[in-house]
């Protein structure tokens, strides 16, 4: 704690303050601001914002949100007032209510549409932890915020991508909202992000499309966006640490037609034997899940699912679990052995 004089912040004088440093490191929900992001040379700046936020915090949000109009402020004072914005919403939920109530969404939105990368950023990234609060979610929605962070989602830096799916994220929990983003054009930017994206952005772009796609619309766009495929991958690296949110994403598809032949496809069957065998308790039972649904109508899937041995762990897993699981194991165990049945009873026929 130290105690200056005759500083100015964003072109307001301050006087008499008692300044103290932010320690905290903790992120906002969806992890929307990451430790050291910012530049050294804002340490003084973000000191005197500190102080200045302990002593009138309501006059210093309204000031921030004036700071965010283009007409009457430069380019970096647009970004100062962003970036001060977006550190204030992390983890302070209250913070989210005032800045909403005082009016700082529809310009935030505007900052989200931005050609320059940095202030786009942390205008996505401010907008995500707005959303945060549920009370904001409807409000930044009707607002147009969905049109904006899609292109923020298909051309933003890594960063404003990863947040602006995370943001959708949040307003798809709005179950109006989801016809509209996926009528928006984000669902296959949010399978481009889950097989390109850092770790970070193929988990929210799995979690997000899990979110989007219990409407049935979302699901035929998902899977014709070609989401089988880093599904399939992810789901074949046991290691990944992304095998859990992507079958949970596979088994919500697989109710969609246009699923079952686009697992195959993308070489599923093995992979999804394999979970079954070596997974944890958990994937073996999405595995069973899915795989279950893609044996019930088809016996050509069937025969496929046996061939890869999946018969075996199949009934390992029946005997080691209970309840609705061990009945969908049991309920799989029966289809894989009809084709067999179905052999050997045509066998018959023909010795006869």
């Amino acid at each position: 704690m130290e105690n200056r004089t005759g500083l100015t912040y964003m072109n307001r004088k301050l006087s008499g303050l008692s300044i103290t440093d932010d320690s905290s490191s903790a992120f906002s929900e969806c992890n929307s601001d990451r430790s050291g992001e910012f530049p050294p040379s804002s340490s003084e700046n973000r000191r005197l914002f500190l102080s200045c936020a302990a002593e009138d915090p309501d006059e210093l949000i309204r000031h921030l949100v004036s700071h965010l109009d283009s007409s009457s402020c430069s380019v970096e004072e647009q970004k100062q007032a962003a970036m001060e914005i977006r550190l204030l919403t992390k983890d302070k939920p209250e913070n989210r209510i005032k800045l909403a109530r005082a009016g700082a969404i529809k310009p935030l939105i505007s900052l989200v549409s931005s050609s320059d990368p940095e202030l786009q950023e942390h205008g996505v990234t401010a907008v995500l932890n707005l959303s945060l609060c549920d009370e904001n979610k409807e409000l930044i929605a009707s607002s147009g915020a969905i049109k904006p962070l899609v292109r923020a989602l298909k051309s933003g830096t890594p960063t404003a991508k990863e947040n602006a799916a995370c943001a959708l994220l949040r307003l798809s929990q709005i179950e109006d909202n989801k016809i509209a983003i996926g009528r928006s054009g984000a669902i296959p930017l949010l399978v481009s992000l889950l097989e390109t994206g850092g770790f970070r952005g193929k988990k929210d772009a799995a979690t997000a499309l899990y979110s989007l796609c219990s409407a049935k619309e979302n699901k035929t766009r998902a899977v014709e966006s070609g989401v089988m495929k880093p599904l399939v991958e992810l789901m074949a690296d046991l290691d990944s640490n992304m095998v859990d949110k992507s079958a949970y994403v596979m088994n919500l598809l697989m109710s969609a037609p246009e699923s079952k032949p686009a697992v195959v496809e993308e070489g599923g069957v093995p992979v999804l034997v394999e979970i079954v065998e070596m997974g944890t308790q958990r994937q073996k039972e999405m595995g069973v899940s899915i795989l279950l649904q893609l044996c019930e109508e088809s016996v050509v899937y069937r025969t496929m699912v046996a061939r890869e041995g999946g018969i075996p762990p199949v009934v390992a897993m029946s005997q080691s679990c209970k309840s609705r699981a061990k009945q969908k194991a049991e309920a799989l165990i029966e289809l894989l052995r009809q084709p067999r049945q179905q052999q050997q009873q045509q066998l018959d026929c023909n010795r006869s």
